[in-house]
């Protein structure tokens, strides 16, 4: 059979329904000849695509019929696919397979590192997947390794240049070597030499059936030859996907690519941007032109009006054509049918994306799909439309390092690679994985008694620092607690050891891949590696510890959980199909060629549609250039097509929310083009927006009033610690909150030691030195050194703190001594005392008494801050010194002597003051000078405001009301408690 004498080109427009337009012209060609379109080949694009055609075969016939066969041509088992059209009974060589991607990964990555030994497993699998795709675009464009050693660069990129050629030696000559060796070749490589065999093959002898190809967009030399081959066979025909018709001359010429410069040679770079630059390139290596493309003739009932195709391509001209924007008519900016919706946040533009598409299907037989490239976006809207019962799965897929089986493995790497740290443990052990079934209710008991004993500063690195938590002593609260804790443990210590272990005595990745695999499998009874999310990890897991060995040679723990996130990401789980059957939500790929009777298209927001190109780590633009590769802004042009082929559906809703996660967002370049070209005729949906904000809004509203809690006398409490008397002056229901319902605030996990941590550990310091009697300077120096070696000490803690402190411990060491020598002696150190002050019972803990010259007793507080300042003691707040006055003049601690008197109380600071670090301040003075306290009358001034406070609220019925003197020292840990954002500020509060 003769070749034509014009290629057989077509398109079908972007305001046709692209697959049931090809399956009703197909239909129609083949409708008296039924077994012609059995015997028929359709090459498509993607799996997906064959899914909607197949869809559509349905759809159209009306009743049985047999299928062409329908042949993805980017799935990477094609040859097996195309069968006996490649390798008919073995008379050609066969092409050797291509090599398993995980394996060529761990081989790219052990080259790298014997080239660069200094990179860690991790980045040298990066830069090995860098590497590899570098050799990936440039066998699918024809252009051989070697001619990276051949491109003349000026002085400013050439020392770059030559620091990259050492690593681009690995593609030249190392790795041919490597294939040759293992008798693989790479895929790009196979699939090259794939679509050559079959373009010869059906030159000489074409198949019986028609052969079509439909939606390919796909630039690469070799599928342009293929796509022409067919397009000249007496029953081949090619259709592409939305070519621009309606552009003129002019416009299509400014697209590019042009002609180089005739003086200087170089290439103006054409508008790679541009949604129909990937087709007219396809076309230019077809040997073709847009006038050979005729237009398809048939169309479907789910097709948009035809001006919508004109109007697509005003919106998308090239730039320096927009101009021509302000002198179009009215019918040719109209987008009739076309919708935008503009919000505050993501979530509402969730919220209002699954208004919509409930909306739809409310309508018998009406479809409509979600198409967008912000996974987060799809996720919202999903669990948004199952609170209406409505399964819609995200056909695109979630990124396995962001589900279950994903994120215990990376938990478990970080764990190991932090020596089982507070965050990381509690982490894995927490896991939803972790022991599940009927034993996981007793396991996080466990789990939660552990969190609440490694509240506060991180304990010694392993599970021995675990083991010595657990032994240190007991305290009356947690006694109970920390025997829970000693039964529990045990068992989770033998699941983890030998993961702890096996890190402690392999540097290989092999090993230590063997290890998570082999503790998750225990940690979770196998259950990481169930249901199709278990399977792919499980896939993914066991490729990666098969090709490890010959991966890199040194694999640092601590780049595991960066190395394993890398892994994870790049491999996206689909859902199993059960979704609703007329509502899809698909990502960009998956969106190719399908059409709904709505279409949404969401995350119009600059660089989520379009997204940024990924920086090309090796090869700069102009180097990309020179060696003739595409550009990183093809990617943006393949976005705008299908965005522009999205947007011939019969209804479609454009949203974006005017902030992103990381804070205000600018609308996508599509987005501004649309609306600049449609002026006047631009439509919004805002009802969507009013009915996302109204859904979840109360009909009537109930805001909390300022509590102020009054429980009996019974049980207001009759023994009050003196630290406590200014939470209960400052804000009566903190001390309602701390003392009557016992809620206290938990510290931080794996907190840093701060100013509670640093004041009860130098208060231990001082104390231990003066119980030993001597008050040598040096031995308190000793001490306060000693302190910052604990293991829960932070290393920059210990830089910036420990100099201050040991200057401030000199300090007291210095005061302490001249004080003696002036007659004045300690008497105790953290000594405990009570006293019934007007009915209650006070109790409070002095960090030092002394006794005076005149025999009188000094009270000493210390402090690592600044100290109250007089004008607060004076208002009736910060009383603990007088306070504890009172409790030493009432004979409330032992040792003191009958009926002392208090004469001296003095907060000793460790802050800085002037050019010192140490100081001290008195709240009163003995004449009353600068308008403190007498120093005589101190402790009758505490008295008085104590009693006050005890008839009121201990003795008495007064509320405990929220925030009563906010002006001072706020308490904050119970402001959730009180609903403090709900009333605060309210005039009616």
């Amino acid at each position: 059979m003769g070749e034509r004498s014009r290629p057989a080109l077509f398109t079908i427009p972007a305001h046709r329904a692209f697959a049931d337009a090809l399956v009703t012209g197909l239909l129609a060609q083949h409708r008296g000849d039924v077994m012609a379109l059995a015997q028929a080949m359709v090459l498509l694009p993607n799996n997906r695509a064959i899914r909607a055609v197949r869809d559509a075969f349905v759809r159209q016939s009306g009743g049985g019929l047999l299928l062409p066969r329908l042949i993805a041509i980017g799935d990477p088992d094609l040859g097996e696919q195309v069968g006996g059209a490649l390798d008919p009974l073995g008379e050609e060589e066969p092409i050797p397979p291509a090599i398993d991607p995980m394996r060529r990964q761990m081989l790219l990555a052990r080259m790298v590192q014997d080239v660069r030994p200094e990179v860690d497993a991790g980045q040298a699998l990066q830069l090995g997947q860098a590497l590899g795709a570098v050799l990936d675009q440039m066998q699918v464009e024809r252009i051989s390794p070697r001619a990276l050693r051949d491109i003349d660069l000026s002085a400013d990129l050439s020392r770059h240049w030559q620091v990259s050629l050492t690593l681009f030696e690995i593609l030249i000559t190392r790795w041919p070597a490597e294939l040759a060796r293992i008798g693989c070749i790479d895929l790009a490589d196979r699939r090259n030499r794939l679509f050559d065999r079959l373009t010869a093959r059906w030159a000489l002898h074409p198949p019986s059936g028609p052969v079509v190809t439909a939606g390919i967009s796909t630039t690469a030399p070799a599928i342009a030859r293929l796509l022409r081959c067919i397009a000249e066979m007496p029953d081949g025909m090619v259709v592409f996907a939305g070519l621009d018709q309606h552009m003129d001359a002019d416009a299509w010429d400014a697209i590019g690519p042009f002609d180089p410069d005739p003086a200087t040679g170089q290439r103006v770079p054409g508008h790679e941007s541009h949604p129909q630059y990937a087709l007219k390139q396809l076309l230019d290596r077809m040997s073709a032109t847009r006038d050979d493309v005729a237009q398809w003739r048939w169309g479907s009932e789910h097709d948009a009006r035809a001006v919508r195709g004109r109007n697509i391509s005003n919106a998308m001209l090239p730039p320096r054509l927009t101009s021509r924007w302000r002198d179009l008519k009215t019918a040719d900016r109209s987008l009739a049918g076309v919708e935008a919706l503009e919000v505050a946040t993501p979530g509402e533009e969730a919220q209002a994306i699954a208004i919509a598409l409930r909306e739809v299907l409310e309508t018998p037989a009406r479809t409509a799909a979600l198409v967008t490239p912000d996974r987060q976006l799809a996720t919202r809207v999903s669990a948004h439309l199952r609170r209406w019962g409505i399964d819609a799965d995200d056909s695109a897929g979630q990124p396995l390092s962001r589900l279950p089986p994903g994120t215990l493995l990376i938990a478990m790497a970080q764990a190991v690679a932090e020596r089982f740290a507070p965050v990381p443990l509690l982490t894995l052990l927490k896991h939803p994985l972790v022991m599940r079934g009927d034993a996981r209710i007793a396991w996080l008991d466990g789990v939660r008694g552990l969190d609440l004993l490694l509240r506060g500063p991180r304990p010694q690195a392993g599970l021995h620092g675990i083991d010595l938590v657990l032994r240190a002593r007991d305290d009356d609260r947690q006694r109970t607690l920390r025997d829970q804790v000693r039964a529990w443990w045990p068992t989770a210590r033998a699941l983890l050891e030998p993961l702890e272990t096996a890190f402690a005595t392999t540097t290989g990745l092999a090993g230590q891949l063997a290890a998570l695999r082999e503790a998750a499998s225990l940690l979770s009874a196998e259950a990481i590696w169930a249901g199709h999310h278990g399977h792919a990890a499980a896939d993914l897991f066991a490729d990666m510890e098969s090709a490890a060995p010959e991966g890199p040679r040194q694999a640092d723990a601590r780049a595991l959980p960066a190395l394993l996130d890398d892994m994870l990401r790049g491999l996206s789980v689909r859902p199993p199909q059960g979704g609703h059957p007329r509502l899809s939500i698909l990502g960009l790929i998956e969106a190719r060629l399908t059409q709904a009777d709505v279409m949404i298209l969401g995350g119009l927001n600059e660089g989520v549609w379009p997204g940024l190109p990924a920086p090309d780590p090796w090869l700069a633009p102009r180097i990309r250039r020179d060696l003739g590769l595409p550009g990183l802004e093809t990617r943006i042009g393949l976005a705008a097509h299908d965005f522009a082929g999205a947007l011939g559906a019969p209804r479609v809703l454009i949203t974006r929310a005017r902030r992103g996660s990381g804070g205000p967002a600018v609308a996508s370049r599509l987005w501004l083009r649309l609306k600049a070209m449609a002026g006047p005729q631009w439509k919004t949906a805002d009802r969507y927006a009013a009915m996302a904000r109204a859904i979840d809004a109360p009909l009537v509203y109930g805001p909390a009033r300022r509590p102020a809690p009054s429980p009996p006398i019974a049980v207001r409490p009759h023994v009050i610690p003196v630290t406590d008397v200014d939470r209960l002056k400052a804000d009566p229901f903190a001390f309602y909150a701390r003392r009557i319902l016992r809620l206290a605030r938990l510290d931080p996990v794996d907190a840093d030691a701060g100013p509670a941590w640093r004041g009860t550990a130098v208060h231990e310091v001082l104390q231990r030195w003066a119980e030993a009697g001597t008050l040598d300077p040096t031995d308190l120096e000793v001490r306060a050194r000693a302190m910052f070696d604990q293991p829960e000490v932070h290393p920059l803690l210990k830089a910036l703190w420990q100099p201050r402190l040991i200057e401030s411990i000199r300090w007291i060491a210095a005061e302490v001594a001249r004080d003696k020598s002036e007659g004045r002696t300690i008497i105790s150190v953290e000594q405990e005392g009570r006293a019934d002050v007007a009915g209650v019972t006070l109790m409070g803990k002095a960090d030092r008494l002394d006794r005076l010259a005149d025999g009188r007793i000094g009270i000493i507080d210390y402090k690592t801050g600044k100290p109250p300042s007089a004008r607060q003691v004076k208002a009736g707040f910060s009383l603990q010194l007088g306070l504890l006055g009172v409790i030493a003049e009432m004979g409330g601690f032992d040792g003191l002597g009958p009926a002392p008197v208090a004469g001296d109380f003095e907060y000793w600071s460790l802050a800085k003051k002037g050019d010192q670090f140490g100081y001290r301040e008195r709240p009163v003075d003995p004449l009353g000078k600068r308008d403190k306290i007498i120093t005589q009358e101190f402790t009758a001034h505490a008295h008085a405001h104590f009693e006050g406070l005890a008839n009121d609220y201990l003795l008495g019925s007064a509320p405990f009301v929220a925030q009563l003197n906010p002006e001072v020292a706020n308490y904050g840990d119970y402001d959730q408690l009180m609903r403090l954002e709900e009333w605060y500020g309210r005039d009616d509060g």
